[in-house]
């Protein structure tokens, strides 16, 4: 068998009737796009202590789990659901090791009074808006925790990738960059995830 000579949808119906052959196939035509994801991605594993090779293990994860779950039905091809089940599973990896970093170092240092970690803003930060705020917000870490667990409930798929990322201490450009999206949509993503957040405190204290 050859790719070449298959479409995704033919090689997706001979994975379901256990052809070995096909899954093998189709994972060396994602490769490229698995390897290219993921090269993107490393730009932003600072001091994460991840490596490439993570990222595309993670990467291939992300292509077994859109071979099990892909629905022909719906509108997306499979390329489209293929690549964002790829680029999410890479996401929460680096937002989970950023967001462990920020933990441990938490941790560590918390007998040294305030931390200044450049890879995690934290919740308070986030919400807090000196123009704009409408009272002061003081959140210890498991308060933190829970609130940001209730936040991402209020929030669509878009606003809570948006969301981890900026808690993670991306930028505007670099969200936009790792999400595919103008800079304008995750500004506009931003102010609405703000105003839940803020939303969500109000009703909470």
């Amino acid at each position: 068998m050859n790719y070449r000579d298959f479409n995704d949808n033919e090689l997706l119906s001979y994975i379901c009737e256990n052809n070995e052959e096909a899954n093998t196939i189709l994972f060396k035509k994602y490769e490229p796009l698995i390897n290219s994801i993921a090269r993107k991605m490393y730009k932003y594993c600072k001091n994460t202590g991840l490596e490439l090779n993570d990222l595309i293990q993670e990467g291939m994860l992300g292509l077994n789990l859109a071979i099990n779950h892909y629905d022909e039905q719906k509108d997306a091809t499979f390329y489209t659901f293929a690549k964002k089940c790829i680029e999410r599973k890479m996401l929460s990896m680096i937002i989970g090791a950023k967001r462990l970093k920020h933990k441990i170092l938490n941790e560590s240092l918390s007998l040294e009074g305030n931390i200044n970690d450049s890879d995690s803003i934290g919740l308070e930060a986030f919400i807090s808006d000196s123009k704009n705020d409408p009272e002061l917000v003081i959140i210890n870490n498991e308060e933190e925790a829970e609130l940001i667990n209730r936040i991402k409930k209020r929030l669509t798929d878009f606003e809570c990738q948006v969301f981890e990322l900026k808690i993670c201490n991306f930028n505007y450009k670099e969200i936009a960059e790792i999400l595919d999206k103008s800079p304008k949509a995750i500004d506009n993503a931003l102010q609405r995830i703000k105003a839940k957040a803020k939303e969500e405190l109000v009703l909470n204290r």
